[in-house]
């Protein structure tokens, strides 16, 4: 009655809808997860503190960075990218962001982690306005699903003061 081409067609098209039923439901149980991340930034020197020779600010600083983000990891999490930003303001904008450090966590094993590194990307300011600057250290993380949207979101650790002085 019905020739092959209809009856593999309509299984075909049975079988996705069924994948994608099953793909929102699996990315909708991930809004029941309730993560409690925690995370500590500590600067233990400024390597250190010049200024360029086109005048801008440069800071080079070691941090001891403890973190347990195990908890945003659940059966849809494919990854996590996660980064250390610098934010101050400035006379010219109200919030100025430079990217510290940045890595990937491919697994829940390795979401909790401590280690001490220096910065891995330069802390400039367009201008001279880092001299005795207070600013906030902020991880900011990514959670990357294997299915669904992708969710971001941050820590922000205050209370951190560059030097007065060029060294």
């Amino acid at each position: 009655m019905h020739t092959f081409g209809y009856r593999a067609n309509a299984l075909l098209t049975y079988a996705l809808t069924i994948l994608a039923l099953m793909c929102t439901i699996a990315s909708f149980s991930d809004n029941f997860n309730f993560p409690s991340p925690s995370a500590e930034i500590q600067v233990l020197n400024f390597n250190w503190f010049q200024k360029q020779p086109h005048g801008n600010d440069e800071v080079s600083l070691t941090m001891n960075i403890t973190a347990d983000l195990q908890s945003l990891f659940t059966w849809n999490t494919k990854q996590l990218f996660i980064f250390v930003a610098a934010e101050y303001e400035t006379p010219q904008n109200s919030v100025n962001q430079v990217s510290l450090w940045d890595a990937i966590i491919p697994a829940k094993e390795h979401a909790k982690f401590w280690f001490q590194t220096a910065n891995k990307y330069r802390f400039v300011d367009q201008g001279s306005n880092l001299r005795g600057k207070e600013f906030n250290l902020t991880l900011h993380w990514h959670v990357m699903p294997k299915t669904g949207k992708m969710l971001a979101d941050k820590l922000v650790m205050s209370g951190y003061r560059l030097p007065e002085e060029y060294r």
